[in-house]
């Protein structure tokens, strides 16, 4: 075969990630930035929940779900009954929302190239989980008191713990919101 016979039959020879995967136009890489900004988000919230749930409820065992309007204390097997259920409807929850986060992450995962830095994700993080922290301490805690962070100290100190936990919230929201905001480094000359 002659040089023009042998490119004629031969098979395309671009690679197959070159044929799979192009360069994002704009709409597409708004649209990967979109998903990866509620994955961020959406995680943020689990975790935050997943934190809540295991170490104040689980752990420290300083509060559950319904620990301050359920009929029946939680030092009783039926007010502990109550709780763990709503407890576990809680993680339900929490889990829903992180594998959304999980979810949508993985949608942006097979978009090329990863439309993020880690600081802006890190950052989207931080915001749900702050998010989580203020809208929990904001509605349970003091709208409807369905309990309150520390309910192992007097009466007197609960709003405290309240306070506390909703400073930690908005610390988070602002950390992360200057995380996003931070303007990438350029890249390292070769």
């Amino acid at each position: 075969m002659h040089g023009d016979d042998a490119r004629q039959n031969a098979p395309d020879a671009r690679p197959v990630e070159a044929a799979t995967h192009r360069a994002p136009d704009g709409a597409h890489a708004a649209s990967g930035r979109a998903l990866a900004a509620w994955a961020g988000v959406l995680l943020g919230i689990g975790l935050g929940g997943f934190f809540d749930g295991i170490v104040f409820h689980q752990l420290l065992q300083w509060h559950h779900l319904l620990s301050s309007v359920a009929a029946d204390p939680v030092t009783t097997v039926a007010g502990l009954r109550v709780n763990t259920f709503w407890d576990g409807v809680f993680h339900a929850g929490t889990y829903l929302v992180t594998a959304a986060g999980l979810l949508l992450l993985w949608r942006v995962a097979a978009m090329a190239p990863a439309p993020w830095s880690g600081r802006w994700f890190a950052g989207l993080i931080l915001l749900g989980w702050g998010v989580f922290n203020l809208v929990e301490g904001l509605i349970d805690h003091e709208l409807l008191g369905l309990h309150h962070v520390n309910e192992t100290v007097p009466r007197s100190q609960w709003i405290w713990w309240d306070l506390a936990f909703l400073v930690w919230g908005a610390a988070m929201l602002l950390i992360g919101w200057r995380l996003i905001q931070a303007r990438p480094h350029a890249p390292a000359a070769s």
